[in-house]
């Protein structure tokens, strides 16, 4: 019965990448079929086996986090229940699922495998965007989705699966992985996000973390860059170009797409209500009185949680990332340098984007909470040399000595 949960939550974070593309008026219907179908699983199948596992400080600080986010709605007493809050416990019943169910290095790496396998999804659909409408359009996002959520969402899966061609034994699949990488890299280029391409950067930071581990996978990441750079020469507009290459002059003006503002008159609202906060979802109202008409949601995770969920609220958030850092540091080597690259990428991600309630977020947090709980295959084994034997004086007989206790 486990399997078959498993295999439902596998097909939600399979879908989680391109919820977007099949959606009804406000609802990503995908991810809550699949959702829902998967947490059914789960349930029965703890109540089957009768167990359930020992949470980790990770897991306590989301409980005790939905648990203040909904203390403040009721404190606050907000006209209705916001949308953002049934999110919150829709993504700590994921982790959960993920850490009942994902109990073995096989199972973790599958749903890695699934993250990675579902952003081709939106990866080719914006690529043939790109194909029909290339004149038409400044910048590409498949399905009508956030060109910037999109971009970060394609570059958070470039890590995991440069990760995954490490550690597979299969050639096909090994070969299967790396080819994401120029088309994670080409689909993420044209939603012309600048956060994205900056995110990106550091995601390929897992390549050269990794290179000593062996001649031949750096012959192979050399040719999937150069493969990559190919296609980002020949094939990515002008204007796309051009707006990328106004990163820098964004940053040393401090507009950030007009995220400066916003930032600015979020911290002056904090001021005002730095333990409760607003409430969850009230960053816009929070900032319109100084804002008026301009007010806009955080673009930044860490501001927005801030905001609305107060200090209290921010301590539990930061509370569940630090916990994830400090158990990737107790990983094998390989897995230390894939979880740290993979954080920082989160990070970079977190930081330009209201991104604190994405699926992609707790996921990946989830599953490097997981990860430390394993004992990985390939690790370093200490192995006793054989016994010597020692010539028996004739006239003896050996005994065989039984097993040390």
């Amino acid at each position: 019965m486990t399997s078959v949960a498993y295999a439902g939550l596998w097909i939600f974070v399979f879908a989680v990448p391109w919820e977007r593309l099949v959606v009804l008026p406000g609802l990503s219907i995908v991810t809550r079929v699949t959702g829902a179908l998967a947490l059914g699983l789960t349930l029965l199948a703890i109540v089957v086996s009768g167990r359930v596992r020992r949470w980790r400080v990770f897991h306590t600080a989301a409980f005790l986090f939905v648990l203040w986010t909904g203390f403040a709605v009721w404190m606050i007493e907000m006209p209705g229940i916001p949308q953002k809050y049934y999110t919150f416990v829709q993504l700590f019943l994921v982790l959960w699922m993920i850490w009942e169910l994902a109990v073995s290095q096989k199972r973790q790496r599958g749903l890695l495998a699934a993250y990675v396998l579902g952003c081709c999804v939106p990866a080719l659909a914006t690529i043939m965007l790109y194909v029909r409408q290339g004149g038409a359009l400044k910048r590409f996002s498949a399905g009508g989705a956030d060109a910037n959520s999109l971009g970060m969402t394609l570059a958070l899966a470039v890590p995991i699966a440069w990760y995954l061609s490490l550690t597979t034994q299969h050639p096909l699949r090994r070969w299967m992985y790396r080819a994401y990488l120029p088309l994670g890299m080409f689909a993420t280029v044209l939603t012309g996000s600048r956060g994205a391409m900056i995110a990106l950067m550091v995601a390929l930071l897992i390549i050269p973390v990794t290179l000593s581990l062996s001649p031949g996978r750096l012959a192979a990441a050399i040719g999937l860059l150069a493969l990559t750079g190919a296609l980002l020469v020949a094939y990515v507009p002008e204007k796309i170009v051009e707006r990328l290459s106004t990163t820098g002059a964004s940053v040393e003006s401090l507009s950030l797409g007009g995220r400066f503002m916003l930032w600015r008159a979020g911290v002056n609202a904090f001021a005002h209500k730095p333990m409760m906060g607003y409430g969850v979802g009230g960053f816009k109202r929070a900032i319109t009185p100084e804002l008026g008409d301009q007010a806009l949601v955080a673009h930044n995770s860490f501001l927005s949680v801030l905001v609305e969920e107060g200090i209290v609220g921010l301590f539990l958030y930061l509370t569940m990332l630090l916990s994830v850092f400090f158990s990737v540091l107790r990983f094998p080597r390989l897995e230390r340098r894939f979880g740290l690259v993979l954080m920082a990428t989160l990070g970079v991600a977190m930081l330009p984007l209201t991104w604190e309630d994405q699926k992609a977020v707790w996921f990946i947090m989830a599953a490097l909470i997981g990860m430390s709980s394993l004992q990985f295959v390939g690790a370093t084994v200490a192995v006793s040399p054989p016994p010597t034997r020692r010539a028996v004086p004739a006239g003896r007989v050996r005994v065989a000595a039984g097993p040390e206790r």
